[in-house]
């Protein structure tokens, strides 16, 4: 094999991978109630962005929150449906991982929610008194 097979080589398989990733990221979108409510939390959070017309950084921040409470959302759907796959019928530990997974999202969302408040509540309060 030359030079350029392996590259071609190299580059179908990153291309395969992308596929998978958005594949995957459809699916969650599409099956998962919860990412739905992930998605319009991000879409109002980013409308007040631009309304309140935060700073950069605070932009920033933003995107590595909604990006990490998205990539959480994903892994936690990940874990459920390994966790359905390998147990059929009720196991107390096949629970306890999944409301572990669950609780990964919870205490990152609240965290979220500080963030949010810390980044808004001073726009907020300018905007609503002018």
């Amino acid at each position: 094999m030359d030079f350029k097979d392996r590259n071609q080589t190299r580059r179908r398989r990153l291309s395969r991978s992308f596929r998978c990733a958005w594949a995957g990221l459809t699916l969650v979108v599409r099956q998962e109630q919860n990412m739905k409510f992930h998605l319009l939390t991000a879409a109002v959070v980013i409308t007040c962005g631009f309304v309140f017309s935060i700073p950069l950084f605070h932009w920033m921040i933003l995107v590595l929150v909604i990006g990490g409470m998205f990539a959480l959302e994903v892994m936690n759907t990940a874990v459920e449906r390994v966790v359905d796959m390998i147990t059929e019928e009720y196991d107390p530990g096949a629970e306890k991982a999944k409301d572990i997974a669950a609780a990964a999202v919870f205490v990152y969302s609240i965290a979220a929610a500080v963030i949010g408040i810390l980044i808004f509540y001073q726009p907020a309060v300018k905007w609503l008194f002018l």
